[in-house]
């Protein structure tokens, strides 16, 4: 089973953030046996992103996303893959809409009319319930493969790969059981 990483986020490639993300990810595909393939960091431009969806659904079997799903105008990921997939319907969430207000009662801040919109996905897209901050992730299977959308802060993406996405992609892939064995070696260069 192959997989690629796409980072989205004009932050990553001018050096503001390092992009912890994608090996973090890498770890937890590869303990699971899933092999990733492609690592790709692209910026918050719509076409930057339709060319690299394409792209991965030739290349893989299963692609994850993460950033642009929060509610500033340069989080575009959302509206991008719902026009990828021809999909201009977004649903509203109520669960979503009463679990973000409950966030921000809970650290006594008030709640701003932008983050509705995160509440709102695209009707081909699966929701997968983020426990760990506002904006819900995505999933969508077409055309033999799965698209996983993410958010990108760290704490985030960690808490709803761990608890959402690996257990479902353990369910519907087949997947090797792998045995990891490393070998040390003493005086022999890497070159």
């Amino acid at each position: 089973m192959n997989a690629e990483i796409i980072t989205i986020g004009d932050e990553i490639l001018i050096g503001q953030i390092v992009d912890t993300n994608s090996q973090w990810i890498g770890k937890q595909l590869n303990k699971i046996g899933v092999t990733v393939h492609q690592i790709t960091s692209i910026q918050d431009d719509k076409q930057h992103i339709l060319n690299a969806l394409k792209l991965a659904q030739e290349r893989v079997e299963i692609v994850i996303i993460t950033g642009g799903l929060g509610p500033t105008k340069d989080d575009i990921t959302k509206k991008t893959i719902a026009a990828f997939f021809n999909d201009d319907d977004l649903v509203e969430y109520p669960e979503v809409l009463t679990h973000i207000k409950a966030l921000f009662k809970k650290i006594n801040h008030p709640f701003k009319e932008v983050q509705i919109a995160q509440a709102s996905l695209p009707s081909k897209a699966t929701l997968l319930m983020n426990d760990f901050g506002t904006a819900p992730g995505m999933w969508f299977y077409e055309n033999n493969t799965v698209f996983i959308s993410l958010p990108g802060v760290p704490y985030e993406m960690k808490g709803l790969l761990t608890k959402e996405v690996l257990p479902r992609i353990q369910k519907q892939f087949k997947l090797p059981h792998i045995i990891h064995k490393t070998i040390m070696t003493y005086g022999q260069g890497e070159s």
